[in-house]
């Protein structure tokens, strides 16, 4: 019986293979965007070109007279459309915290299948789609705005918040549970304590969210600055749209950073 253990044999890499592969997959993308190219049509009728629309939307806020003259107006739909993401930012924050309890498997057992069912059910659905159900079942304006921003907040933060629920120190629980302490005083003493500062952010999170998504859910006439957004862009007013894109741009930014800061503070 021989000890020499036997020499590993190294596969040399087929190098024909390779290139038949890198080749074959070149081909079919070059098929492929020839398709896309040769079958669709990219003509346009416009006299304005883009170098002409592109420099009323960047320079015409700062030199057209009446889209100076109508900041404080856009600025008030702006208003609005922040107070539409608050307002249901803080439904959505409110109502998900049930259903985080019940989506968390640590806390709700089987029942968590059934949270996490409803949850992933409203995330299916983009708030677009729902302000277009709200607007249809209670009107034009700010109101369907906030239902629809506080429904689709729900399954966002509620995934979150279960999340941040199953991920909590269970030996707090067992020490509350050994002294002699019912459910309500565990989930009171030993679970809402460690989730507050991540609910908190995940909650200032999504509103800096619900704010871009306010902005053009009045598109389909739910409230907030996307109605006059529209009616300008059909009416070809590139100065008007670039003020107001001008005007959101500062908010967000504004939002972002003081968002920034105070989650900062929390967590």
């Amino acid at each position: 019986m021989s000890l020499n253990p036997e020499p590993l044999k190294l596969h040399k890499p087929n190098r024909s293979s390779y290139w038949l592969k890198f080749f074959g997959i070149t081909a079919l993308m070059v098929i492929l965007y020839w398709i896309a190219l040769t079958q669709t049509n990219l003509s346009y009728n416009t006299n304005v070109s883009a170098a002409t629309t592109l420099k009323r939307l960047v320079v015409g806020p700062f030199t057209h007279e009446q889209a100076i003259a109508r900041i404080p107006e856009f600025s008030l739909a702006m208003l609005e459309t922040v107070a539409i993401a608050y307002a249901g930012t803080l439904i959505g924050a409110i109502l998900a915290i049930p259903m985080g309890f019940l989506a968390a498997k640590n806390i709700s057992n089987r029942l968590a299948y059934i949270g996490k069912g409803i949850l992933n059910g409203i995330r299916a659905f983009p708030e677009l789609l729902f302000a277009i159900i709200f607007v249809a079942a209670v009107g034009m304006g700010p109101y369907a705005g906030v239902l629809a921003i506080g429904i689709n907040s729900i399954g966002m933060l509620g995934k979150l918040y279960s999340e941040v629920v199953e991920s909590i120190d269970m030996s707090v629980l067992e020490a509350l549970k050994a002294s002699g302490a019912n459910r309500l005083q565990m989930i009171w003493f030993g679970v809402i304590p460690q989730i507050i500062p991540e609910f908190s952010s995940y909650a200032i999170y999504r509103f800096e969210i619900d704010v871009r998504s306010a902005s053009i859910l009045g598109l389909v006439g739910a409230g907030g600055i996307g109605a006059p957004l529209l009616i300008a862009a059909q009416q070809r007013s590139w100065e008007q749209v670039g003020m107001m894109l001008l005007i959101i741009i500062v908010v967000v930014t504004l939002i972002d950073y003081l968002s920034a800061y105070i989650r900062r503070k929390i967590v």
